[in-house]
């Protein structure tokens, strides 16, 4: 299927390529995508000065480490149908009357988005996802205490970790930068890490939303293991042998069409 020739729809291809190839050369993305060697130098600088790559002699490399995180404005140009099905699968599981806590992160926005009709009371992690639900005339915001994230706009801090261990949620939807067999799910800021661990324990029932290109990435700082959450919501792009793995450790997995 051809990739549709604008610049969003390029910027989002390349990304994923890097992803699953590491490094590619310009020649190569720009016979994948039919444009011209210039255009994908181009899109290359954009993407090298929002930090998602560096470009070197010829082609690029995704900018990656266990400390690296990608910018909001690359992740959220990312797998977006992945983050959609998941989003809808996981708006799903919640029932109107839920309290729930929502972390941030473009999937976490992606499933404010699905939960805008839902009648429910949310706790968000992030100003981008109080923002998002805001909107919503049935879902009711309990904002908590804590310092903004430059950028990223997540809350974080011991007065966010205060406010969330003197509640009780029903759920608690969970994002996260990697997950693994070995290494369970991970982050890669600690502060952040820190405030899931205490969603986590402030909360009746846990879901995890990931999307399968996260599997095998291990950030910097450990959350928790694979079968800590009550439910893991991933798409079905991994492949037989991981898919089998993550079955075999975690709770219960649920598989959504891509």
């Amino acid at each position: 299927m051809p990739v549709p020739n604008t610049r969003q729809h390029r910027h989002q291809s390349i990304l994923e390529i890097l992803r699953e190839a590491g490094s590619v050369t310009v020649t190569d993305l720009g016979e994948r995508m039919g444009v011209t060697d210039m255009t994908i130098r181009r899109d290359l600088e954009v993407l090298e000065e929002s930090g998602a790559l560096k470009r070197f002699h010829g082609g690029a490399k995704l900018a990656a480490g266990s400390s690296y995180e990608p910018p909001m404005a690359v992740r959220e140009q990312t797998n977006v149908a992945l983050k959609l099905a998941i989003a809808a699968g996981v708006a799903g599981l919640v029932a109107d009357g839920d309290t729930l806590i929502l972390d941030g992160g473009s999937t976490g926005i992606a499933i404010a988005e699905a939960l805008m009709n839902h009648t429910i009371t949310v706790c968000p992690l992030s100003l981008r996802v109080a923002w998002t639900l805001a909107k919503s005339t049935s879902v009711s915001l309990l904002l908590p205490a804590g310092s903004v994230r430059s950028g990223e706009l997540s809350l974080s801090g011991a007065e966010t970790n205060d406010y969330l261990r003197a509640h009780r949620f029903d759920h608690y939807i969970m994002t996260a930068s990697g997950f693994s067999s070995a290494d369970g799910f991970t982050e890669w800021n600690l502060e952040d890490a820190a405030v899931k661990r205490a969603a986590l324990a402030s909360s009746t029932n846990t879901i995890t939303a990931i999307d399968s290109s996260k599997f095998d990435n291990t950030g910097f700082v450990k959350i928790c293991g694979i079968n800590a959450p009550n439910i893991i919501v991933v798409d079905d792009q991994l492949d037989a042998v991981r898919m089998a793995s993550l079955r075999g450790l975690a709770q219960r997995v649920i598989e959504v069409a891509g």
